[in-house]
């Protein structure tokens, strides 16, 4: 008899588990978070400039690293172009935290901090909380775990 929880199990087995298809790969996140515009389409260098979140717009955007980002004007659009290592984000705009741990976590514009002269973003303000504890050990978990965490 083919009771609930069988079905349940055989839909969720993957077809890789019976060896039909041993070659299927899973894709691998990007390395920039995403929502769909890079950091949830605010400015990175506002959070260095202005000290706080600063929404970015379509009419400054910049590709760069596989992502569209966007900023409040030219002239941060420009900053960001002439050295983007120096504003994005670590770990991709991810959740700092979450890097730090072994997995990935979208993040939200009010959890940042920058710390030596970079950014981290996190997903949450107690997220935020916990990674302020052990900024420098969470950030050498982070490295350990980054980039092998985005599969």
């Amino acid at each position: 008899m083919l009771t609930r929880r069988k079905t349940l199990g055989l839909l969720t087995a993957t077809p890789a588990a019976f060896g039909l298809f041993p070659s299927v790969a899973f894709a691998r996140e990007p390395e920039v978070f995403q929502n769909p515009i890079a950091i949830n389409a605010v400015d990175p260098v506002g959070y260095f400039d202005q000290e706080k979140p600063v929404s970015g717009a379509a009419a400054h955007a910049q590709l760069w690293n596989g992502a569209e980002w966007h900023f409040a004007n030219r002239r941060n659009a420009d900053k960001f172009a002439a050295n983007p290592e120096a504003y994005a984000p670590g770990f991709g705009g991810y959740c700092a935290f979450a890097a730090s741990r072994g997995y990935l976590a979208p993040t939200i514009p009010e959890a940042w901090t920058i710390y030596e002269g970079k950014l981290y973003l996190n997903a949450s303000l107690r997220a935020q909380e916990l990674w302020r504890q052990d900024i420098s050990g969470n950030i050498a978990a982070g490295l350990g775990n980054w980039p092998g965490i985005l599969g």
